[in-house]
């Protein structure tokens, strides 16, 4: 794969960051946008144990998809107090992913300020993602095609995204939102999965305060370098076409997916999986 570092700034105004960036849909990281924000001194691990220790939370790990399984739903659940202890004493696969800790926590609400930057924000309350060393996202795209503000505290952790014309190299999953999850984007084999040489994207590192922009649609793969946190801001698709991907996705893809799980049961995952490889490959002839 070819990769090149994402872009980065100290500051920039609300014109500048439409104009080079959200038009664009080309990501930047933000340095010190939270540098006002009670969060930057804040919010620490053992902030959020101290406020929130005694709440049980869902955790996802790094399993394959079951047919079993619903859209979503955890692995397992604990303690956050517990969570925290884990993380900060071993590698660990558990993670907490798209979780709203501030409905349980809403003094949270006081910590961060909704940035002016040119984004028309959903003003939900924001979801909160927790990792442990080298846990790993697997390599997705949101189902709704946001414009997403990614802001990382306590810790780094590496981003890798690919814009969705890069979608016919990533070995996408049909009726999904992922690509195959075994593949090792931090050590791809390109014996199995020659496609992804060809696949042009970006990385970086982020680290305490820093804030991402992920264009709509971009597919991203995390992995936590250390322990850590991190709060995402949306704003819905500009592009009128990413927009019915989106309604697409959201009122129709999803519970088609979840109906043929329940008929075919791992049949239709394994079925899902060779398409994946079979669709890809063809592609890449296709273009050779």
């Amino acid at each position: 794969m070819k990769l090149k570092q994402i872009e980065r700034v100290k500051k920039i105004s609300k014109d500048d960051f439409v104009s080079q960036y959200v038009k664009k849909q080309i990501p930047v990281v933000v340095e010190e946008l939270t540098e006002d924000w009670p969060a930057y001194e804040k919010w620490r691990l053992s902030y959020i144990n101290k406020i929130a220790g005694n709440i049980t939370v869902p955790l996802y790990d790094d399993r394959p998809v079951n047919h079993e399984e619903g859209f979503n739903e955890a692995h397992t659940k604990m303690k956050m107090s517990d969570y925290i202890s884990l993380l900060e004493s071993k590698p660990t696969n558990y993670r907490i992913f798209l979780y709203n800790l501030m409905k349980e926590v809403p003094v949270l609400k006081n910590d961060f300020l909704w940035p002016d930057i040119g984004l028309k924000l959903v003003k939900q309350l924001p979801m909160l993602f927790f990792g442990g060393e080298n846990a790993r996202v697997f390599m997705h795209y949101d189902i709704d095609y946001s414009n997403i503000l990614h802001f990382h505290f306590h810790g780094e952790k590496q981003c890798m995204l690919f814009a969705p014309n890069q979608s016919k190299y990533m070995y996408k999953v049909p009726h999904a939102l992922i690509s195959r999850e075994d593949i090792d984007f931090d050590n791809p084999d390109y014996d199995k999965f020659p496609a992804l040489q060809n696949a042009e994207g970006y990385i970086t590192n982020l680290r305490h305060g820093e804030m991402l922009y992920m264009p709509e649609g971009y597919w991203h793969y995390m992995k936590y370098l250390t322990p850590g946190f991190s709060m995402s801001l949306r704003a819905f698709p500009k592009n009128i076409s990413n927009l019915s991907k989106a309604a697409y996705n959201i009122f129709i893809m999803r519970y088609f997916d979840i109906m043929m799980r329940k008929v075919k049961g791992q049949k239709w995952i394994d079925y899902k999986n060779e398409k994946a490889i079979h669709n890809t490959n063809q592609n890449l002839r296709k273009s050779a």
